[in-house]
């Protein structure tokens, strides 16, 4: 029995960088909100003396040319490495104050300088600035984490409006050779796993994370094999 996710549907816009891509990759996805819009931003960098808008996302900025909307750019926030704001030469506005945005996207450093063509206004420092640090504070919603700090007490610790639907005890963890016996936790969010012998020995799986659900035979019984995007746990329950 197996339960996959479509290639066309694992989600990318935070995790990548991209040029110039279809207009369909522009449209937000499920789940994606628009955050703000601004309509006069320069692409200083990039498309110095183009008039732009830019929109920003709770999982990415993107930019496009208003004459030629087929020259846009998508930055998502997993691969921005630092924001700030200092001086640059627009083409537009001439000297001025302009967001830096320094990004890594498969081993490759990307700089995107961003001008606000609106004078005398903060918006498009405070907003781009304000959901990156919301994204960078809500990760465990969303990234696989190993050998976190997840149990207190012998309990899941619970992210904000995070809700345990099941917890299972006895499941065996079949990673290793020798298995680990420990307990299962199933929230709305994610599933955690955890040894019961050693509680930083776990495991936090978000389901925007998982790629596919698999029940196949092992040497301890039925197994449920969940594959993510970035590795494979196998438990048995």
């Amino acid at each position: 029995m197996e339960g996959s996710l479509d290639t066309e549907h694992i989600l990318w816009e935070d995790r990548d960088v991209r040029f110039d891509i279809p207009l369909r990759q522009m449209q937000l996805r499920p789940g994606e909100k628009l955050i703000d819009q601004l309509d006069s931003i320069e692409d200083t960098k990039g498309n110095n003396g183009e008039r732009g808008k830019l929109m920003v996302t709770n999982l990415r900025v993107i930019w496009h040319s208003k004459t030629l909307p087929k020259i846009n750019l998508s930055v998502g926030f997993n691969c921005v490495i630092n924001l700030s704001t200092r001086s640059a030469e627009s083409k537009l506005r001439g000297t001025t104050e302009a967001l830096y945005i320094l990004t890594r996207c498969n081993n490759t450093r990307f700089e995107f300088i961003f001008t606000n063509l609106v004078p005398d206004t903060p918006r498009l420092f405070t907003s781009v600035i304000a959901v990156f640090r919301a994204y960078e504070t809500s990760r465990m919603y969303r990234d696989l984490k190993l050998r976190g700090a997840l149990i207190a007490n012998k309990t899941l610790k619970l992210l904000p409006l995070e809700e345990v639907y099941d917890k299972v005890n006895g499941v065996w963890n079949l990673s290793s050779d020798q298995g680990n016996l420990g307990t299962f936790y199933i929230t709305n969010v994610r599933v955690v796993w955890h040894a019961n012998l050693n509680e930083t020995f776990n495991v936090s799986i978000p389901y925007i994370q998982m790629k596919a659900i698999k029940i196949r035979p092992s040497k301890f019984g039925t197994a449920l094999v969940i594959e993510s995007l970035k590795t494979v746990s196998i438990v048995e329950v």
